[in-house]
């Protein structure tokens, strides 16, 4: 196993726990990332003028999504549509936090994750060497 290859799997790993933590342990406790004044995920999507239903519709997606992530460290073909959805649930976090004026600060670990998103995707994994070589 190569350096890169152990890069992607902290990588993975790094973005799945992150979002486990804030979505399954944390969604109720205050935090400094969260939109506006809001103290919950609960109060953060009602800001967004969003519904409770659609906060868990989003919850379960990236909390799948995380799971796609780590499952794709042994399953390579679920890579990149883990990391594609995961990025395009960050592209959405930002987005709402541009939409109720938060300072940009906010919106650095949705920021963060997108990037670690494009580096999962452009670390070649072995799978994709066999393909290119075939």
């Amino acid at each position: 196993m190569g350096v890169l290859e152990i890069l992607e799997i902290i990588i993975k790993l790094f973005i799945a726990g992150s979002i486990v933590n804030v979505w399954v342990f944390n969604k109720d406790d205050v935090s400094r990332w969260r939109g506006g004044n809001a103290d919950t995920l609960e109060d953060e999507f009602g800001l967004y003028g969003l519904s409770k239903t659609t906060m868990y519709i989003v919850g379960t997606i990236k909390v799948l999504l995380a799971a796609l992530l780590i499952m794709s460290i042994l399953l390579p073909i679920v890579e990149w549509p883990a990391a594609i959805g995961m990025g395009i649930m960050m592209l959405g976090a930002i987005y709402m936090h541009i939409s109720v004026g938060d300072d940009f600060i906010k919106s650095a670990p949705a920021g963060l994750f997108l990037i670690l998103c494009f580096v999962i995707i452009a670390i070649p994994s072995p799978a994709d060497i066999v393909d290119v070589l075939l």
